[in-house]
């Protein structure tokens, strides 16, 4: 047997971290790297040992989550949005991401990528893997891996939603306040969101976002902020995005969208907080570099 189970179990930490970013979930991720390890034992003795058992069971691990990333491209499947991952796999996810501090606004947009272009990217600049290992789980040339990768960061590279010079400086000082908001929402600073809230302030959302009977706009300061106190969690799982063109918030538990934040302002102050589902159809964008977890 090339392989060792005792080389395999080294190795293993290193094959979920690849398969996760690869396939967006650790219940899939789990299920590749043992597909890789039936493939191991079944595959024929060389004569000589395997000099890097890792990196050939990469090389195998990427070439079934490669598998699973054509299939559903062939089946037409989107990212999964969060509501319809089961609780158990979004706690895993969620679990996943905060253990290995994965980027969660990566997760959201390596679901942008074709299969070629995310096993590239992700084995390039996530793991450093050579671009000759690349062209071989991949089927092409090196010089065919390596366009695969520079087109993924192109399509992950950071936008900046349309705004006239002119407004920059406004922006800047909008984007200050609507950060500063988040920051007390995150760890439930009533009293700092009520200065940041404009006295009427509006929070609006939809209803499939709410316990049963709740109000779906709630208006004024103290009444937004001791409502989004209840939300923390949420919040806590919120990155800061380009939804079609325009800067908002993204919960993504686990790194699956649930919903968007969409935060108006005006005067200096928040005026009108929007919360809505995502649609199969919005657009994610980053706003600023991503990090290389």
């Amino acid at each position: 047997m090339p392989i060792t189970v005792q080389e395999f179990e080294n190795a293993r930490p290193r094959l979920l971290s690849v398969a996760h970013r690869m396939l967006g979930s650790s219940h899939d991720a789990q299920d590749a790297v043992q597909t890789a390890w039936l493939r191991a034992t079944a595959a024929r003795p060389t004569l000589s040992p395997i000099e890097n058992p890792t990196s050939w069971l990469t090389t195998v691990t990427a070439r079934v989550c490669l598998d699973e990333l054509r299939a559903r491209h062939r089946r037409h499947e989107a990212p999964l949005f969060a509501d319809a991952v089961p609780a158990a796999e979004l706690a895993a996810d969620e679990a996943l991401l905060r253990t290995e501090d994965v980027s969660r606004a990566l997760m959201v947009l390596l679901g942008r990528l074709t299969p070629p272009q995310r096993v590239a990217y992700v084995l390039h600049d996530l793991f450093s893997t050579p671009f000759d290992q690349i062209a071989e789980v991949l089927g092409g040339t090196v010089a065919s891996a390596k366009k695969h990768a520079s087109r993924a960061r192109r399509r992950l590279a950071p936008t900046r939603p349309g705004a006239e010079e002119e407004g920059e400086e406004y922006d800047r000082a909008d984007q200050r306040i609507v950060e500063a908001f988040m920051t007390a929402a995150r760890t439930g600073d009533t009293r700092r969101m009520i200065q940041l809230l404009a006295p009427d302030s509006i929070r609006d959302a939809e209803a499939a976002l709410l316990p049963h009977g709740s109000r779906t706009a709630v208006i004024g300061a103290a009444d937004v902020a001791a409502e989004t106190t209840h939300f923390r969690d949420r919040i806590r799982a919120a990155s800061r995005l380009a939804v079609n063109g325009r800067p908002m918030y993204v919960i993504a538990p686990g790194g699956h969208p649930f919903a968007t934040i969409g935060i108006s302002t005006a005067g200096g102050r928040v005026t009108r907080i929007t919360l809505r589902l995502p649609r199969a159809d919005d657009r994610f964008e980053a706003l600023e570099p991503l990090t290389a977890l």
